[in-house]
């Protein structure tokens, strides 16, 4: 059996056992290596030039730098897979506010299409640049024994839930057209 070893078992041993690279981060360790007798490796064998550690002059403060990841707003049946069907939404909140609901309907999604190669439903995910919200409550309309829609609920039991949902939904709403109208 051949077996890999790192290129840092290829430096010089005669540094101390546990030199840090602090310019690259790399943590080099002494090893010994074993002679491979059934290896089908023909490779020629490399010098590396010693790793110096850099001097004090040449150190510079790292200055973090927040990343931000911008991701698509997305729905999803089967993770991995985005709905391309825009649902019809409906909202309730209780009037204290300290609760509320969404109805998602899809009418002919596309998971219909693919379910069978890509997976199976197993929820409803919400996906954005903040995370991804879940709802496990999804139920399949079926018309004549065919599949015609899906409804999925989403229960938000917190008003930091409720907001969260909002950010999601604005999100979602600016990427696909949709309009926020309120009931009469």
């Amino acid at each position: 059996m051949a077996c890999v070893r790192s290129i840092g078992c290829l430096t010089s041993v005669t540094q101390s056992p546990r030199h840090v690279s602090r310019s690259s981060g790399i943590v080099m360790s002494s090893c010994s290596a074993l002679p491979i007798t059934r290896s089908s490796f023909t490779g020629s064998p490399i010098s590396l030039p010693p790793l110096h550690p850099p001097s004090p002059t040449t150190l510079r403060p790292r200055t973090l730098v927040p990343i931000t990841m911008m991701v698509k707003p997305a729905l999803q049946f089967i993770q991995g897979t985005d709905e391309l069907t825009i649902p019809d939404v409906k909202l309730t909140r209780s009037r204290d506010g300290s609760n509320g609901m969404a109805l998602f309907s899809f009418d002919q999604p596309s998971v219909f299409d693919s379910s069978g190669e890509v997976g199976e439903i197993t929820g409803l995910y919400m996906i954005d640049e903040e995370g991804v919200i879940q709802s496990t409550d999804v139920n399949a309309r079926f018309v004549n024994g065919k599949p015609e829609g899906i409804v999925a609920k989403h229960v938000m039991r917190t008003p930091q839930e409720w907001d969260r949902f909002m950010r999601f939904m604005e999100r979602y709403s600016d990427q696909n057209g949709l309009q926020f109208v309120k009931k009469q």
